[in-house]
């Protein structure tokens, strides 16, 4: 049997990190960035579908917790220390798959914007089986951090189990609004700006945004 040397064996340790760093650090995958941009082609029709064709001041009831806004990334990240954006990202498909059913779930069959809805909810799972794929097995069995647990379980609480001060209210397009601002914020590499400065997880990126849309036409 061939015993190596403690230096050999250091240095194996360490082309071992080598190898780990880049997989640890990989980009967004391409498929799923593609997947995720036609998602996004998709909520920019979002005010049409989700405010014109709704009662003015509607509201459906959702989870505390599918009130999800650029605020509750920033709190869970300063909450967890060193919280992987990996999880940030299972977390937020996981919150929306429950938003886009409740939206749906309104919706009579024949009302204009269900048609709409169904093909975002379909762009939605198109998304989320490339993201699953593009890790392996083993990262979706890996124990998440206590904080990202609790909101997980109440997400996935059956209904008649969740006490009614843990229910929210809000409107079809300020949960589709949250849904496209979160997406650019955890995923930042599949929407790349010309501009440095954009920042997609500060408020001020998105109320800069909201300015340019209301100022009117000279």
């Amino acid at each position: 049997m061939v015993q190596l040397s403690p230096s050999t064996c250091l240095l194996g340790g360490l082309l071992g990190l080598l190898l780990l760093v880049p997989v640890l650090t990989t980009p967004t995958p391409p498929g799923l960035c593609t997947a995720l941009k036609t998602l996004n082609g998709s909520l920019t029709n979002r005010r049409r579908y989700m405010k014109h064709n709704f009662p003015i001041n509607y509201t459906i009831r959702i989870h505390y917790e599918e009130v999800f806004k650029l605020s509750n990334i920033s709190r869970l990240k300063l909450r967890v220390e060193g919280l992987e954006e990996l999880v940030l990202q299972r977390l937020w498909f996981q919150v929306n798959q429950g938003v886009l059913k409740k939206i749906i779930r309104v919706l009579p069959e024949r009302h204009p914007s269900r048609p709409y809805m169904a093909e975002l909810e379909s762009r939605f799972r198109d998304a989320e089986g490339v993201f699953v794929q593009a890790h392996p097995p083993e990262v979706f069995q890996q124990e998440l951090p206590d904080s990202i647990q609790d909101i997980w379980d109440r997400l996935t609480e059956e209904p008649d189990r969740v006490p009614e001060s843990s229910w929210r209210y809000a409107s079809p397009k300020s949960l589709l609004d949250n849904f496209r601002r979160t997406m650019q914020c955890l995923f930042t590499d599949c929407f790349a700006s010309t501009d440095a400065h954009d920042d997609y997880c500060g408020v001020a990126y998105w109320r800069k945004g909201r300015k340019k849309l209301l100022q009117p036409e000279s």
